[in-house]
């Protein structure tokens, strides 16, 4: 590399910094930058260096400052290829760039909205979000503020992700899910089933829609006490007043869709629905003769009719051998635990010292052991005083080991629009909503726990999260050939989904196709923060410092140009107010 100064006519020159190539036997040069506006001392300090190449940097410049960007710059990419920005609102304002950094900062480093406030000062800064997006100067209040801001546009931003994923006839997935909260004055927190095993603590709930590939198009937030079915009326409200959408096929698991909103709810609105039954439903399949279960013992799929139970509806009965040897052998270990507690009892009634001797004390110790492990139902038991002896229901056990592996999938689609195996894969595409809550709750997003005490800052603070969950599902997709996802989706099968064989060789040699590294999500955006930006102080020249950005190796160019975004080395002098691109 050189420095050239190229006349201009009756314009100052040029001054270029070239770089000289070989290319089919021919020598070529090409411009690197331009540094016609750098101060004079500083271009003859460049000049030199290029020159002679025996002094080393450290003489030169002094490194006082390096703040990680690549990570901002990959995310930051995707948000505004995905249009996400427009999306949020159609006109730039300071609110806009303040939600845009939440959003980012949820993925790059989800923190409390104080230390991610604190992240933007320029002084302290963990990286360059702040100065990339103009708000180094915000504080939490300010980021409240925005959190407000947003959540009056909530409505219009899931219409028009709506209009984006989502058309008549489409398949929607919904689904629940709860949250520990932070203190005693959220107006939605409530004591309730906490599916995250915190208990004693109150939790909200937050339902999610998806399309049929898991990717979120909606949030709603209920107190932390309402049941899974109750939600669903909301949704089909939402989809049908607000979305537009007169035909979809809504799928949902057998605790969301029962028969009580299928009849209210979907009916009703004319939707579609995917569901499955509880096993007394399929109990009552196998006495009305429909399913006989010696039919799958060596097929795994099947589809049935009932029409005195389910007028024209279809019911798919899938069989997983694999899920009746383990319901088998976790009935088995149940069942012991369950006798351990009863001959707990029959000792007390037969013990010398404080002996158990009254009935009732009988009944209601025996009621705990047997409901501890949901073990009533397969056992006998006589009590009296002093006395208290029990069986196994040889019956009831063999009339549940029937049924095991079974589950019925339960649809009012037609055949025409979707076969038997589309059916079980869109139920099974459910799984894709469970990965979008346990991105949200733990591995990635860190949804919990939830500080706010106002109903509208939790409101905003999940959409915040579904926003941040909709750039890194749209960034996984992009990035995996470099990271240990599976590439290939579609399970069309009974048995439990498995790795494809990409995936199981990624695993075992940590290595892609190419033979390049692979990574989880998370590493791979540390490896793209060490590309920093460099603060650079000339030794001779205190005043004329400028910044300049690390070079990205072929393995981070390559997760770039997978997200399509332009990793630029950006030069800049502030003292000068020059900025200068280079390009790589």
């Amino acid at each position: 590399m050189y420095v050239e100064t190229i006349k201009n006519r009756k314009s100052p020159p040029a001054i270029l910094v070239r770089e000289s190539y070989w290319q089919d036997g021919k020598c070529k040069k090409r411009t690197l930058a331009n540094l016609s506006k750098l101060p004079p001392s500083l271009i003859a300090m460049i000049r030199a260096e290029l020159k002679n190449s025996s002094h080393p940097v450290p003489e030169l410049f002094d490194i006082t400052r390096s703040i990680p960007h690549g990570h901002v710059a990959a995310v930051l990419g995707t948000l505004k290829n995905l249009g996400l920005d427009r999306l949020v609102d159609s006109k730039p304002s300071r609110q806009r760039q303040l939600c845009l950094a939440m959003i980012v900062a949820r993925v790059i480093a989800p923190r409390s909205k104080l230390a991610t406030s604190r992240g933007f000062w320029e002084e302290i800064a963990s990286d360059t979000l702040g100065q990339c997006l103009g708000v180094t100067k915000a504080d939490w209040n300010d980021l409240y503020a925005a959190m407000d801001w947003l959540l009056e546009r909530q409505s219009k931003i899931e219409n028009k992700l709506a209009r984006r994923h989502l058309q008549d006839g489409s398949v929607v997935m919904y689904d629940l899910t709860s949250t520990w909260v932070c203190g005693e004055k959220c107006e939605l927190a409530q004591f309730g089933y906490s599916r995250d095993k915190k208990r004693g603590v109150k939790q909200i709930e937050f339902g999610l829609l998806c399309d049929a590939d898991g990717r979120p198009v909606a949030i709603e937030a209920f107190a932390g006490n309402t049941s899974d079915p109750q939600t669903v009326i909301s949704q089909v409200n939402k989809l049908k007043a607000r979305f537009g959408l007169n035909q979809i096929v809504m799928v949902g698991d057998r605790g969301m869709l029962t028969a009580a909103r299928i009849e209210e709810d979907l009916k009703p609105a004319q939707y579609d629905w995917i569901t499955t039954l509880k096993s007394v439903s399929i109990q009552q399949l196998v006495d009305d003769g429909a399913l006989q279960p010696s039919l799958f013992d060596k097929r795994g799929l099947g589809e049935i009719r009932c029409e005195r139970l389910y007028p024209g509806e279809r019911l798919v009965v899938c069989r997983n051998p694999f899920l009746a040897d383990k319901r088998k052998s976790t009935r088995a270990q149940l069942l012991q635990a369950t006798e351990r507690l009863l001959d707990e009892i029959v000792s007390a009634t037969k013990r010398d010292k404080y002996r158990l001797k009254k009935q009732s004390a009988i009944v209601r110790r025996a009621t705990r052991a047997l409901d501890k492990h949901k073990m009533r139902k397969h056992f006998h038991i006589e009590v009296g005083p002093e006395r208290f002896s029990y069986q196994r229901n040889q019956q009831s056990i063999d009339r549940e080991a029937a049924l095991d592996g079974f589950y019925v999938i339960r649809t009012s689609v037609s055949a025409d629009k979707l076969s038997t195996e589309e059916v079980l894969d869109s139920y099974k595409r459910l799984s894709k909503v469970e990965r979008a809550f346990r991105s949200m709750k733990t591995v990635d997003l860190k949804v919990r726990p939830i500080d706010h005490r106002r109903e509208r800052r939790v409101r905003s603070h999940l959409l915040l999260c579904m926003l941040a969950y909709y750039v890194e599902f749209e960034m996984r997709k992009k990035l995996a050939p470099l990271l240990f996802d599976d590439e290939c989706v579609k399970r069309l099968e009974v048995k439990p989904a498995r790795k494809s064989p990409s995936a199981y060789r990624k695993q075992k040699t940590k290595l892609n196709a190419a033979g390049e590294p692979v990574h989880s999500f998370q590493t791979l955006m540390q490896d793209l923060a060490t590309l920093c930006r460099n603060r650079i102080r000339p030794l001779n020249r205190k005043d004329s410092e400028f910044w300049l950005f690390t070079q990205p190796t072929d393995y981070q160019q390559k997760a770039f140009d997978l997200l399509d975004v332009k990793f630029n080395i950006l030069w800049s002098c502030p003292v000068a107010g020059i900025h200068i691109l280079w390009y790589s």
